[in-house]
């Protein structure tokens, strides 16, 4: 008879307890990078929505590996980021039990589908949000503002920006902008203050914030699969085929005493739908198509060894998705979340030094065929050329 281990390593990471529902469906940034004086002022965060995947063709540039200068295939994840909104500047003191808001100071006019987001039933509300608040200011004339900036001047450490995204231009059915705080790094608080205020009521966008060839960071809420049973949620080996009242089971969930489950071992229960962060996800390129005429041709997919004139949208669309019509990022690899869901990019914590940061990217080709089955034509029109005229086409025209 064989011997049998009775020692292994445990399944499933104690890390991420307690596996749980998020309580917010956007990404929040619990840490922000580390501020350096002597670098201009800039902000370190951004939000897009997740559109789909794809995949791309390039010649690897790594000396050293086995793929340097070798054509690879790569999956590449596409963000539809439109240009945020700032509509806001906080201040934060340091304090021995972490930081503490000192003072907030909000934008003359804010849109409506960034007031949607203080209201649970905006249909039903009086729509009266900040009103009292603008009044207020224009009362002043900014003498209320300025006290303000120089109290934040003088006491706070931290200077964030309140931004919003602009929901409304990524065709989806949602209404409410989402809202978050994007620290302001480098300069002096004053430095800080005088550029956040320079932004109030602009528009940013995503290429202002990231370049490509940058390491960055995703953080969002995973795609939720319900409750699930401890063979899927925590990876534990399936019991012998004849045991007992199951085999998908926990064989042992402790000793007699203590008389009680500890934490650490693996029960059923809810199965994503959980807040993580990924580090170092590489930004292959980022499209800009804000501000352009709809006229004008879409040359976002082209690239310098495939002329053909495309867009970044597939055939069809992105499945769950559609089709994008503002500023986009590719990310090499897969991002968390399901189709249209709110992913938060941070700019990397720790400086980017091995060669796969430092390599530039130089793209061969990107797919663009029909993501529902087997895709064969990258454009509507090389379609059309190798269909000939069809019934369909005719009867629109």
């Amino acid at each position: 008879m064989s011997h049998r281990k009775f020692r292994a390593p445990r399944h499933g990471s104690l890390g991420f307890l307690p596996r749980k529902r998020c309580c917010r469906q956007r990404g929040k940034v619990k840490s922000f990078p580390r501020d350096v004086p002597s670098a201009r002022p800039h902000l370190t965060a951004f939000m897009g929505y997740k559109a789909g995947m794809t995949h791309v063709l390039r010649e690897m540039d790594r000396p050293g590996s086995k793929s340097h200068k070798k054509e690879v295939v790569e999956a590449v994840t596409v963000l539809e980021c439109p240009p945020m909104v700032v509509v806001g500047m906080v201040g934060y003191v340091e304090t021995p039990r972490g930081l503490r808001t000192l003072s907030t100071i909000w934008a003359t006019h804010l849109s409506n589908e960034c007031k949607r987001r203080f209201y649970k039933n905006w249909y039903h509300s009086k729509k009266k949000a900040f009103t009292k608040y603008a009044k207020k200011m224009e009362a002043n004339d900014e003498q209320a503002l300025k006290a303000e900036m120089a109290r934040i001047v003088k006491n706070c450490s931290i200077v964030r920006v309140l931004a919003h995204t602009q929901i409304s231009k990524c065709k989806l059915r949602q209404k409410k902008a989402h809202i978050m705080e994007i620290q302001v790094n480098g300069g002096s608080v004053a430095d800080k203050v005088h550029y956040a205020r320079e932004l109030f009521e602009k528009k940013i966008p995503v290429f202002s914030v990231f370049e490509e060839n940058e390491m960055i960071d995703t953080i969002g809420v995973t795609k939720g699969h319900g409750y699930s049973g401890v063979t899927v949620r925590w990876g534990v080996r399936k019991l012998p085929r004849k045991t007992h009242k199951g085999l998908r089971k926990v064989a042992c969930i402790g000793a007699w005493h203590p008389a009680r489950v500890q934490f650490s071992v693996g029960r059923a229960g809810q199965h994503g739908y959980h807040h993580r962060t990924e580090i170092n996800k590489k930004i292959y390129r980022i499209g800009k198509m804000s501000g352009q005429d709809k006229k004008t041709e879409d040359k976002t997919g082209t690239t310098e060894f495939d002329l053909t004139v495309k867009g970044i949208t597939p055939l069809g669309g992105f499945p769950h998705y559609g089709e994008i019509n503002e500023d986009w990022v590719m990310l090499k690899g897969c991002v968390v979340g399901v189709k249209k869901r709110v992913i938060t990019l941070r700019k990397s914590l720790l400086p980017q030094v091995n060669q796969a940061a430092k390599e530039e990217i130089k793209l061969k080709f990107i797919d663009t065929s029909s993501k529902f089955g087997h895709g064969r034509f990258q454009t509507i029109d090389e379609k059309r050329r190798f269909m000939g005229v069809r019934a369909t086409t005719t009867a629109a025209r």
